[in-house]
Parts: C-alpha cells; structure tokens; sequence
C-alpha cells in the first residue's frame, strides 16, 4: 500500500503546488502559445516520471525510432491501465493531446494541465459530440498537435484480450494525412489494476510500431484501417507476451 499512498499525495501536492506554475502558463499562452506548449509539455511529464518511479516500474522501450519527431502523428494503442497514460505520455516528443473520457472534467486542476496540453474530452454516448471531438482532433493535427486515442473506448478489463478498435479514431488520419503510430502496451496493467488496491512494483515493455500511412495501404485497408491497426498491435502483443520472462 505504501507504493499507491506515495503516488497519491504525490498528485494531490502537485496538483495544490502548482496552482501558481497554472497561473503562469496562462500568462505565458496570452503572449507566446508555442512556448507555453513546451513549458506545459515538460512540467506534466516531470510529474508523470516522479509518479512512475514511486510505482517501481521498470519501463523497456522498443522502436522509439519510429517515432518522427519533424510532424504531429496520430499515436493508436491498446489500454488496459491508468498508467498507460504516464507510460506513453513521458516519451512523446512533442505536445501531444489525449482523448479522454468526459467524465475527467469532474477533476480541478488535473483538467486545467490536460488542456494545457490539448486534450480533447469525449461523451461515449453523445455521437454527435464524438464527431466534434474528431473535428477538433483534426484540426490540432493540422496546427501540429500530435493525437493519441486509445481506440477501445475504454480499459479492458481482461487479460491479453482486445476489444474492437472503432474506426472513427482513424478518420484524424484519414483527414490529414498523418501517420498512424501504434503503441503495443505489455503488461501494465501488473501495475495496479490486476491486484486492487496495490501498487506493485514491475515490469512493463511499451513498443512503437512502424508507422502505418493510409495512403500506402491497400483500398480494403483503408476502408478498415481500425481492424489492420488492431492486428498490427496484436501481433506485437503476443510476441511480446512470448519473449517476456514476465
């Protein structure tokens, strides 16, 4: 338990210290967006690797070189943990918004950082509102924001299992031209969620795909860019899942 009482006055203190740092980069956005992206992008990833060392886990990335760093991509992976959040969002090199659940907008403070730094907040059942987020999405890619969706809709509760991948996530792609990167996230749920209330201490294994263009794929690919995502992840996962000595 001590491992989880860490992590969360960790987050509380953060969250009640930087008040005054919010205050700042709201001034900072008012003359200089670009900079205010960068100093957000640093403080929030700062936290998240403070918040991931109290966890003790042991991160391995692989393929972090199919990352482009010149352009905003289109970041597709599995979920099935909170931290799957901190684990990708400490290695973007850009600034990068996140799609996440309406439900987040119940948190202060924690949803002013998530706006700093572009994330969008999605009702699952409110479809006219998922389009506007899509729009929104889209449009942040054009300006340089990199995407990430975890296309599942939500975390998957069941171990080496995958839900379906909905196809809208992909139309950010499909409008823009981006690349699809997919991240195949092993083991991260041995974090917290497969022994509530723990926190235990891990292994975990992030691995980034080559990236997938949409106009490189095949006509019927296109039409299911989703489903040839999803199996590209999975194929990973269960080699992964082969080769782990977890």
């Amino acid at each position: 338990m001590i491992r989880l009482i860490l992590v969360a006055v960790f987050v509380v203190l953060f969250l009640i210290c930087s008040i005054p740092l919010l205050i700042i980069e709201w001034i900072i956005g008012k003359f200089n967006m670009p900079l205010k992206d960068k100093s957000s992008l640093a403080i929030v990833k700062w936290a998240f690797r403070v918040c991931l060392f109290f966890t003790g886990a042991n991160i391995t990335v692989i393929g972090e070189e199919n990352v482009p760093k010149d352009e905003p991509v289109l970041y597709i992976g599995n979920h099935r943990s909170y931290f799957d959040i901190l684990i990708t969002y400490i290695r973007v090199p850009r600034p990068t918004g996140y799609i996440a659940k309406r439900e987040m907008l119940r948190w202060p403070l924690l949803i002013n950082w998530m706006r700093n730094l572009h994330c969008l907040f999605l009702d699952r059942e409110d479809i006219k509102q998922g389009l506007k987020i899509i729009l929104e999405a889209i449009e942040d890619v054009k300006s340089g924001i990199s995407i990430c969706i975890f296309p599942e809709g939500t975390r998957n509760s069941v171990n080496h299992t995958f839900m379906e991948f909905h196809e809208g996530s992909f139309k950010i792609a499909a409008k823009t031209g981006c690349p699809i990167i997919p991240m195949t996230i092993y083991n991260s749920a041995d974090i917290f969620e497969d022994h509530l209330p723990k926190i235990k201490r891990t292994n975990v294994i992030l691995e980034y795909g080559k990236p997938i263009y949409l106009k490189d794929l095949s006509k019927e690919d296109q039409k299911k860019v989703g489903a040839y995502t999803k199996k590209n992840i999975m194929d990973t996962y269960f080699k992964l899942k082969e080769e782990a000595d977890f």
